[in-house]
């Protein structure tokens, strides 16, 4: 079975919109390899529509020149999205219908991880279906002050720690996956 997984930037107090304006200071090689190696583990990724809109006006005219370029575009996308009605890029499907069924049906076909990147509500929708099978934060040692939030009115939800590691910028690389057992404890 495939698992789905969510790689966001974030900062310190949880503010998730907007990273180009806040995190490439803190861009480095080790972040880098971290991005990449998730590319790689995957050949689908999830959007949501918001994350959509801004990939597509960005990622589609790139070349191989652009690191990350040609495993972005060459890699199907899944976009859920209830008011867009086609897309331009190349590789996407639309999911508007019901969502979780479509998901449970991904992860059941043969292929690689399907790989989230932004897309907060989406991902606040797969913890609450039992479906976001890994949660990857690369939390930057930032306080923004305003946007939106990952976790903005959200339900408890345990969750187990799998992996830490501290980058040299003081980025935190935290990987977190349901806590099945912790839940059933509480």
């Amino acid at each position: 079975m495939r698992k789905i997984v969510a790689e966001l930037f974030v900062s310190l107090d949880g503010v998730v919109e907007a990273p180009q304006n806040w995190h490439f200071p803190y861009y480095n090689d080790e972040m880098f390899e971290v991005v990449e190696s998730q590319l790689a583990a995957a050949d689908t990724m999830l959007l949501g529509r918001h994350t959509y809109e801004e990939f597509v006006t960005y990622w589609p005219k790139q070349t191989g020149d652009v690191p990350l370029a040609d495993a972005i575009n060459g890699m199907q996308k899944l976009v859920v999205s209830t008011t867009l009605e086609s897309l331009d890029w190349q590789n996407s499907t639309l999911i508007s219908g019901n969502v979780a069924e479509e998901l449970r049906r991904q992860k059941e076909l043969p292929g690689k991880e399907i790989s989230i990147t932004g897309s907060p509500t989406l991902v606040r929708f797969l913890i609450a279906e039992g479906l976001l099978d890994e949660l990857r934060l690369l939390v930057h040692p930032i306080i923004v002050g305003g946007g939106k939030r990952l976790f903005e009115d959200s339900d408890r939800v345990p969750l187990r720690l799998t992996e830490s590691r501290t980058f040299k910028t003081g980025v935190l690389y935290l990987t977190y996956v349901p806590d099945t057992v912790g839940a059933a404890e509480r």
